[in-house]
């Protein structure tokens, strides 16, 4: 072989080598399978958005307003690009729980089910039916009313409104970076059971920041052997959170935006000056969201204020 005819140096040079790209892939290899210090195998709760927060923080109602949802959908009509997904959407479609949960939390809603109404409705039907076999049965209480319902849905999904990137390389040692910002959008107006009318509408929009870093580094070990090291880091905003952060949002800013019209009341009206609602106030006064004010209604039946409970 023309290797045992070199110099011992050289001869040593690539016996070395032979080995260095075994124990290089094995090491890396290694090192690839390692789970991320932030990553847990146990299931979590979902982390509370700023907005979430913000809706735990409310002052309390006067009285709790009965809402219905009887849908929130996605009018988006987007899928994911191929090839991750032909047929998977590209938001979520569990927009509903969402809005229910958010209305739960800011303790100024009774949110009731509507949207598994017909499941509700059978299960009545049984438990009626065993109480008429019963003695002494109270029977069963009717449903409670509903004296908004919200509607609404994702009505945008905007990918890739900015891109960018840097990168830089020098004697072997490089680092580049890439970024992009979609954009997911939400509209929630609540409407009057009794006339009908659109009491609030409001539109927040929440953007979704992902951004990859790739360095990179190679030498010459030798005359003839190169060592080349790649690596990457992905962050990507996963899309279902900043659906609901738009969701808690708009909520946030419809609850502010009625208590404003005298739609419902704060139980303490001296919390109106309270530095949490004055910041949405204040969000609203400068068009951060794009709220449409309740207009004065002409005919003979004019809007009255929302009945509570």
């Amino acid at each position: 072989m023309d290797t045992l005819k070199m110099p011992g140096a050289r001869a040593f040079a690539s016996v070395r080598g032979s080995w260095i790209a075994p124990v290089l892939a094995l090491t890396l290899s290694a090192c690839a399978i390692q789970k991320p210090v932030n990553v847990s195998n146990e299931a979590q709760l979902t982390p509370p958005t700023p907005s979430a927060t913000a809706l735990l923080q409310l002052p309390p109602p006067q009285k709790k307003i009965v809402a219905a949802v009887y849908g929130f959908r996605d009018e988006t009509g987007q899928y994911k690009p191929s090839p991750s997904s032909a047929f998977s959407t590209a938001v979520t479609q569990g927009a509903a729980s969402m809005l229910m949960k958010a209305l739960k939390d800011s303790g100024w809603y009774i949110p009731v089910e509507r949207e598994g109404l017909q499941s509700l409705l059978t299960e009545r039907r049984v438990l009626r039916a065993v109480d008429e076999g019963a003695q002494n049965s109270g029977g069963v209480p009717n449903l409670l009313p509903a004296s908004i319902i919200l509607e609404g849905g994702v009505i945008a999904y905007d990918t890739n409104t900015r891109t960018g990137g840097l990168g830089a390389k020098f004697l072997g040692i490089g680092m580049t970076t890439q970024y992009s910002v979609d954009q997911v959008t939400i509209s929630l107006r609540a409407v009057d059971v009794a006339s009908g009318a659109i009491l609030d509408s409001v539109s927040t929009t929440k953007t979704i920041f992902s951004y990859e870093i790739h360095p990179s580094y190679f030498r010459f070990v030798n005359y003839y052997d190169l060592l080349e090291i790649e690596g990457g880091y992905t962050h990507n905003e996963p899309a279902q959170l900043a659906v609901k952060e738009a969701i808690d949002a708009a909520v946030m800013h419809l609850t502010v935006q009625g208590i404003k019209n005298n739609l419902w009341r704060l139980k303490n009206p001296a919390d109106w000056n309270s530095a949490l609602i004055q910041r949405y106030v204040t969000a609203e006064n400068n068009e951060v969201t794009t709220v449409t004010p309740r207009q004065a209604v002409t005919t003979d039946a004019a809007a009255t204020p929302v009945q509570t409970q």
